[in-house]
C-alpha cells in the first residue's frame, strides 16, 4: 500500500504543506502510519527468524517445539496487527495517573482491551519479570493462583497452565489457561506475545472453566525523554468461557488491566527501590 500512496503525494514538499487538500493530508497520515508499520515489522521479523535456516536449529529444535513456537509467533503477529489498526478504537477508563484503556470490536476477536501506561523500569527488568520468572508471578500478583512452565521451545517460546486466584473483586471468577508465550526482546523494544493453545495432553482441569487468550500481545519500549521509563501498551483479548453476560465481563477485563499494571508497579518499586508501600 505503501508506494501506492506515496505516488499520490509525489510533489508534496514541506512549504505545501498548509495548501494540502484533505485528499493529500489524508494520504501522509496514512504513510506515517504505513512507516511506523513497517518499522514494527523489521523488529518483529528479526526476531521470528533469529532460528530459521540453521542446521544448529533443526537439529537443536524438536518438531513439537516448532510446532509452539509457530503458534507463538502467528499469535505476536496478529495481535500487533491489531494494535497497529490505530482507527476505531474508545476511551472506556482514564486514570489520575495518565493509565488509559480503550477499547475495540474487531470481527473474528470480539471486545479487545488495549491498556496504554508509563512505568518507572528498564526494558530488562520488565522482561525479567514478564517472561522470564513469570512462574514467580504469583508472588506480587494475588489475582494468579500459579503459572506453570510445562515446555520451552528455545529461549523466546513457553508452554504455560495458569490458574487464576479466587479473590474479592473479580467479576469473572476463578479460570485456568491452557497458552503459548513468545518474546522478541532488543535493545529498543521488547514484544511479548500469545494465544490459546488446546492439547489432547493437557485437558481441561475439573473444578476449572477454561478461558482462552486471543492472540494478544504487550509493547514495552523505553521513552525518547526519560530512559529511565517505559511505555507500556497491553492488548487484552479473552474469550472467559462459561454463562457471564457480557456487561460483566467488559467490567472485569478492563479492570483486570488495571489491577495488574498497580500490582506490577508495587513490584517494581520493591524489587528497584525497596519500597514496600
Amino acid at each position: 500500500m505503501l508506494p501506492a500512496v506515496v505516488k499520490l503525494c509525489c510533489g508534496i514538499s514541506y512549504p505545501h504543506v498548509r495548501s494540502m487538500s484533505g485528499l493529500q493530508r489524508t494520504a501522509v497520515a496514512v504513510i506515517g502510519q504505513e512507516i511506523t508499520h513497517m518499522k514494527h515489522w523489521a523488529q518483529i521479523k528479526q526476531c521470528m527468524g533469529r532460528y530459521a535456516g540453521t542446521k544448529t536449529a533443526e537439529v537443536a529444535v524438536s518438531e513439537d517445539q516448532l510446532f509452539y513456537m509457530r503458534h507463538g509467533k502467528e499469535a505476536l503477529r496478529k495481535a500487533v496487527g491489531m494494535l497497529e489498526d490505530t482507527e476505531g478504537w474508545k476511551v472506556e477508563i482514564k486514570e489520575g495517573n495518565g493509565d488509559v484503556i480503550s477499547s475495540k470490536v474487531i470481527p473474528g476477536a470480539g471486545k479487545v482491551f488495549r491498556l496504554e501506561a508509563v512505568l518507572e523500569a528498564s526494558l530488562d527488568d520488565l522482561y525479567d519479570l514478564l517472561f522470564v520468572r513469570v512462574e514467580d508471578m504469583h508472588q506480587w500478583n494475588p489475582s494468579i493462583q500459579h503459572i506453570k512452565v510445562l515446555k520451552r521451545a528455545g529461549p523466546e517460546t513457553i508452554l504455560t497452565h495458569e490458574v487464576s486466584a479466587e479473590t474479592a473483586g473479580n467479576l469473572i471468577g476463578q479460570r485456568d489457561f491452557l497458552s503459548v508465550r513468545h518474546s522478541c526482546k532488543q535493545k529498543s523494544c521488547i514484544y511479548l506475545g500469545g494465544a490459546a493453545i488446546r492439547l489432547e495432553s493437557f485437558p481441561p482441569q475439573p473444578g476449572f472453566v477454561r478461558a482462552e487468550d486471543g492472540p494478544t500481545c504487550i509493547i514495552i519500549k523505553p521513552l525518547d525523554e526519560d530512559t529511565t521509563k517505559c511505555s507500556f501498551t497491553w492488548l487484552l483479548n479473552m474469550d472467559v468461557k462459561g454463562w457471564l453476560p457480557k456487561s460483566i465481563v467488559n467490567q472485569g477485563l478492563p479492570r483486570a488491566q488495571l489491577d495488574f499494571t498497580k500490582h506490577l508497579r508495587k513490584r517494581l518499586a520493591s524489587v528497584l527501590y525497596g519500597n514496600t508501600k
